[in-house]
């Protein structure tokens, strides 16, 4: 894991460089605050938070009104890190107050996107980020008791938290009376059985309850009828990590980070055939040319050729795209979504064709089987790949995989069909000569050995 926390002050972005040009050091470019002492011995205990200003934002929202809390969230600019990018304040602000009914607010920790990989990072190596944040969330929401839907493969990460939680009670930060507040929390820490479906927030609320993952009809939302038909707030864990610096640094640090309407930090997650993969927390705007930049670029003698800039459900880009701002207005206008910020990097030796399969195979393999068009759309689109990777497509598979795709976009139940949707519209945009030279060529023309990080270097380069 890559984390650089030389400086924790924010600081304008250096334009953009290209080959040969200007470096930009990461002094300038990264802002850890989340990140800021994973590398510490310990840095998921109390006492090592602690030293880092832990519970100090809590102690502030603690003696603020529960609506001044929500209003300085909604003012600060804060929005969700889970995908969608929705005001995290506005959320907080539509829990119905006065309605005589419990409220919940629900982490969503099932992180299982292929490419995102920032929740559990944070989660293991910074837990108490996210108990803070939810007390401060809780307190602003009403609610007395949390939970914490966690993928449930990540074991050890299951542990951290379960410690974590029980420092915070053996401190006082949960339970009765919250630092002499009078304010009550209790937080449970559930383990979902590894269905991707349930990183859908209704779904995720039916397996919390004890169903099948399945998406619910909405309306009702789940602000007005949640977990147990009760008013509740699901937010990501990053979301709500990022809290605690709000309360304690104000608003107008947040906001001087990032761009007008995509203010503060964040988490990217770099991965594939980079140099130093791992996570880069840095202000909201940044380029991917500028991450590549402070992570050592591409693979020694190899050039980008396509990378996804939210995981394998956003639309992928090109090259040409290394300079667009990844905030959610500069990835949309550009035609894709910021989504997790998962910059999944591959190179001119990777077959653009294979890896859309690969992706169009865990979405069928995902689908949990509610909506027709998801359902059989899914199972459809990877025959079709299939049949082209192997030589044994036709031009007309081309087509269909565009109707298919087409028909699954924008008519299934979730966002699920929108997601395997996205990289067959992308990749058809950008590489269709690909897809056709498959066709005509009889079958993949590109080496999988040569597509696999490292496997054209020696261990002596690597470990260089």
């Amino acid at each position: 894991m890559s984390v650089v926390t030389e400086s924790t002050e924010p600081a304008e972005p250096d334009g953009p460089s290209g080959p040969g040009g200007p470096q930009t050091s990461p002094e300038k470019l990264l802002s850890p605050v989340l990140s800021a002492f994973w590398d510490e011995p310990e840095s998921w205990t109390l006492e090592t938070y602690q030293r880092h200003d832990g519970y100090q934002g809590m102690r502030t929202a603690l003696a603020m009104p529960p609506d001044d809390v929500i209003a300085l969230v909604k003012d600060s600019g804060l929005r969700g890190r889970g995908g969608a990018g929705f005001p995290t304040g506005m959320k907080w602000q539509f829990i119905p107050q006065g309605d005589g009914k419990p409220h919940y607010l629900v982490v969503n920790a099932d992180e299982s996107e292929p490419g995102t990989c920032k929740d559990i990072p944070l989660l293991f190596a910074n837990p108490h980020s996210l108990i803070e944040g939810m007390i401060i969330a809780c307190h602003a929401i009403r609610s007395s008791h949390a939970f914490i839907y966690l993928r449930g493969e990540v074991v050890p990460v299951l542990r951290r938290l379960h410690h974590a939680v029980a420092e915070a009670y053996a401190a006082g930060y949960l339970g009765k009376d919250i630092a002499g507040s009078g304010f009550d929390l209790d937080i449970t820490v559930h383990a979902g059985a590894g269905a991707y479906i349930c990183g859908e927030e209704t779904a995720l609320l039916d397996s919390l309850e004890g169903r099948r993952g399945q998406p619910r009809l909405r309306p009702p939302f789940p602000a007005v009828a949640g977990l147990y038909a009760c008013p509740t707030v699901v937010n990501n864990v990053e979301s709500i990590a990022s809290v605690p610096a709000i309360l304690h640094r104000g608003k107008d640090w947040f906001r001087s980070m990032g761009s007008e309407k995509s203010p503060g930090f964040t988490l990217y997650s770099l991965s594939g055939h980079v140099t130093n993969p791992g996570q880069y927390e840095a202000p909201l705007g940044v380029t991917l040319r500028q991450l590549l930049d402070v992570s050592g670029g591409m693979r020694t003698g190899h050039r980008l050729k396509f990378w996804t800039p939210g995981g394998s459900s956003t639309p992928m880009f090109t090259e040409e795209h290394l300079d667009v701002p990844l905030d959610y207005e500069g990835v949309g206008a550009a035609g894709s979504m910021l989504g997790t910020k998962a910059l999944q990097c591959f190179d001119e030796t990777t077959c653009v064709v294979r890896a859309v399969t690969r992706w169009t195979e865990f979405y069928a393999h995902e689908s949990c089987g509610k909506c027709t068009p998801c359902r059989e759309g899914t199972y459809w689109l990877v025959q079709l790949l299939r049949g082209i990777e192997a030589g044994k497509g036709t031009a007309e598979d081309i087509t269909k995989l565009e109707d298919i795709a087409d028909t699954i976009n924008g008519k299934s139940f979730c966002a699920l069909g929108d997601g395997a949707a996205s990289p067959i519209f992308s990749s058809l945009k950008y590489f269709r000569d690909e897809y056709e030279a498959h066709v005509t060529g009889g079958g993949c023309p590109f080496d999988p050995a040569l597509s696999t990080v490292w496997a054209d270097q020696s261990p002596q380069e690597v470990n260089a």
